[in-house]
C-alpha cells in the first residue's frame, strides 16, 4: 500500500504531466522524427536519424521548451480555466503556482542548454522561441486574431529547427507547413468559441468576444476553404504518394466541420469540432510514412 505522502506525490506528478500536456509533446516528437526520415532526409537510414546526436538535442530542446510553454500558459490562464475546464483545472491546481514558475524557468534553462550543444545559432533560435511563448502567454493571447495567429506560428516553429538543421527549405516543405499552420489556426479559432464564457469573465479580447460568434464562424469557414485550396494544390503539384488518401480525407472532414459549424450553438458542438481538427492533425503525423510507403514495403518483404 502506498502511503498518503507517496500518493500525493504521484497525484502531483500526474497533475504536472497534465499541465505540460505530455501526450501532445510526444506527438510532436514523433512528428519531428517522421518528418526528418520521410520528408527532410529520405535517403538516410532509420538508425542514422535516431542516432544523430544533434537531431536528438534539437528534438529534446523543442520538447522541453514546449513543456515550459504549457506551464506558463497554464499559469496565466488559471482563473479562466476554472470556468472553462473546472475538472482539469482542479487537477492542475494540485501543483502550486510557485512550483509551476520554478519548473518553468528550470525547463527553459535546460532547453537552451541542450540547444547550445548543437550550435550558437540553435541557442539563439530557442532563446527567441522561449521569449515568443512567454510574450504570447503574457500579452498577445488577449489580442483578437493576433493571438490566434501567434499561437499557430509558435506551434509549427519547432519543426523549422529540424528543417534548418537538414538545410532543406524546399517549396514542398512550406506547402506542408502552410497546411499544418491553417489546421492549427482553425483549431485556435474554434477554441475561442469553446471557451467564450471564461474569456468574457476574464476580459480576454478574443474574436467571438469582440465581434460575435457569427464573425468568428465566418472566419473559421474562410480559413477552412483556404486549407482545402492548399491541400488541392499540394496533391496536384507534388508527389504525395499514398499520403494523398490522407489529404482527400482531410478535405472531407474539413467540409463536414464547416457544415457542423454552421449549425453549432452549444459548447458541445465546438468541442466536437475541436476534436475533429485534432484528429486531422494527429492522423496527419502518422500518415507521413505514406510518402515513402514503397520503401517500407520493400524492407518488410526482405525481412519476410
Amino acid at each position: 500500500m502506498l502511503s498518503r505522502k507517496r500518493k500525493l506525490f504521484f497525484y502531483k506528478l500526474f497533475s504536472l504531466f497534465s499541465v505540460v500536456r505530455g501526450y501532445n509533446i510526444l506527438i510532436i516528437v514523433i512528428a519531428q522524427y517522421l518528418a526528418a526520415k520521410y520528408i527532410l532526409a529520405p535517403k538516410e537510414g532509420f538508425m542514422e536519424i535516431i542516432l544523430d546526436g544533434h537531431l536528438l538535442a534539437l528534438v529534446l530542446a523543442s520538447a522541453v521548451a514546449i513543456a515550459a510553454g504549457y506551464i506558463i500558459n497554464n499559469f496565466y490562464d488559471a482563473e479562466k480555466d476554472l470556468i472553462n475546464r473546472p475538472t482539469k483545472s482542479m487537477l492542475d491546481r494540485l501543483v502550486s503556482q510557485r512550483t509551476k514558475i520554478t519548473t518553468y524557468f528550470s525547463l527553459n534553462f535546460i532547453s537552451v542548454a541542450i540547444a547550445s550543444i548543437v550550435s550558437f545559432n540553435a541557442f539563439i533560435f530557442f532563446s527567441a522561441y522561449i521569449f515568443g511563448i512567454w510574450f504570447y502567454s503574457h500579452k498577445l493571447k488577449k489580442i483578437p486574431f493576433l493571438g490566434n495567429l501567434t499561437s499557430a506560428v509558435l506551434a509549427i516553429t519547432p519543426f523549422f529547427a529540424v528543417f534548418i538543421y537538414y538545410r532543406n527549405l524546399s517549396s514542398v516543405i512550406f506547402v506542408h507547413a502552410a497546411f499544418l499552420f491553417l489546421l492549427i489556426l482553425i483549431r485556435e479559432f474554434i477554441k475561442d468559441l469553446e471557451n467564450i464564457k471564461g474569456d468574457l469573465a476574464q476580459d480576454y479580447k478574443t474574436i467571438p468576444v469582440m465581434y460575435g460568434e457569427k464573425v468568428s464562424k465566418g472566419l473559421i469557414a474562410f480559413s477552412a476553404m483556404i486549407a482545402i485550396a492548399v491541400t488541392i494544390f499540394l496533391i496536384s503539384k507534388y508527389d504525395t504518394s499514398y499520403m494523398s488518401y490522407y489529404f482527400y480525407g482531410s478535405i472531407g472532414l474539413l467540409i463536414i466541420s464547416v457544415l457542423i459549424l454552421y449549425k453549432a450553438t452549444a459548447k458541445s458542438h465546438y468541442i466536437l469540432l475541436h476534436n475533429i481538427l485534432k484528429f486531422i492533425i494527429v492522423s496527419g503525423v502518422f500518415s507521413i510514412p505514406l510518402l515513402n510507403i514503397d520503401v517500407i514495403l520493400n524492407k518488410i518483404t526482405r525481412v519476410l
